[in-house]
């Protein structure tokens, strides 16, 4: 998104959400960066080898396949031609290697269209996605967001995302993707940027704390403690006041 579309979007976030306000404010200023170098065709090969590695042991894997063609990102009709030897030889494992041949065949055949992805909606790109081997939702989700800098993604399968919606608004245990998109929803249509925050509060370890002693939730918790108090107190009265009748 361009930075006037930053703005809008935090602008719409602090309206829709006091909670990603919150968040916002003690996290900052608003850097998803989009992977723009290479072809759709390399971002998804990379996709497939960072899964679910360490960012290191990922980069060594990727660095070395890239050294098999010259230090260079492959193309599907070489990735297809290389002995799976070679290619089990930079470390991919064999079921590393099925997805990216699988993805490879995809896009040499026609069957995926890697060249106008970037043409569909989130919901057929991801539908188009989903049908190679090794790419399921959460990765096609990571590509709209980082690949093509959609701004409506709400990755709810993942696990930071899960963490960060449980730390920032105090819950009690993590929620499920299903609360996830119902918390989301207001979010709409700049869910990305919302995701982006929820990543980072992780990394505040302060937040929790002030979180939870200004929360929503608490407040409401806090209100009732105190009216069921006074509902204690003013029933104690009457006792008291009816105990004091009946013994004159």
């Amino acid at each position: 998104m361009a930075t006037t579309s930053h703005r809008q979007a935090l602008a719409h976030l602090r309206r829709a959400d006091p909670v990603i306000a919150r968040v916002i404010k003690a996290v900052g200023p608003y850097r998803l960066q989009v992977r723009a170098e290479g072809t759709h065709f390399d971002a998804l090969v990379r996709a497939i080898v960072y899964q679910p590695l360490s960012g290191k042991a990922a980069a060594t894997i990727h660095g070395r396949l890239k050294a098999l063609f010259g230090g260079r990102d492959p193309t599907p009709a070489e990735l297809i031609a290389v002995p799976e030897e070679s290619l089990r030889g930079v470390g991919l494992s064999r079921q590393k290697l099925g997805y990216i041949r699988d993805l490879a065949s995809r896009v040499a055949s026609g069957e995926l269209p890697i060249d106008h992805l970037h043409e569909l909606d989130d919901d057929a790109l991801t539908e188009a996605l989903v049908r190679v081997k090794g790419i399921g939702r959460w990765t096609a989700q990571m590509f709209l967001m980082f690949r093509l800098g959609r701004p409506n993604v709400l990755p709810e399968l993942d696990l930071g995302i899960q963490n960060g919606v449980r730390r920032a608004y105090g819950l009690r245990t993590r929620p499920k993707p299903k609360d996830i998109l119902r918390i989301g929803e207001r979010w709409a249509p700049y869910a990305s940027a919302a995701s982006w925050y929820l990543w980072r509060v992780l990394e505040l370890p302060a937040w929790d704390t002030a979180t939870r002693k200004n929360s929503p939730t608490r407040k409401k918790r806090g209100t009732r403690k105190g009216a069921t108090k006074k509902r204690t107190t003013s029933s104690r009265k009457k006792r008291s006041t009816a105990k004091k009748r009946a013994a004159k």
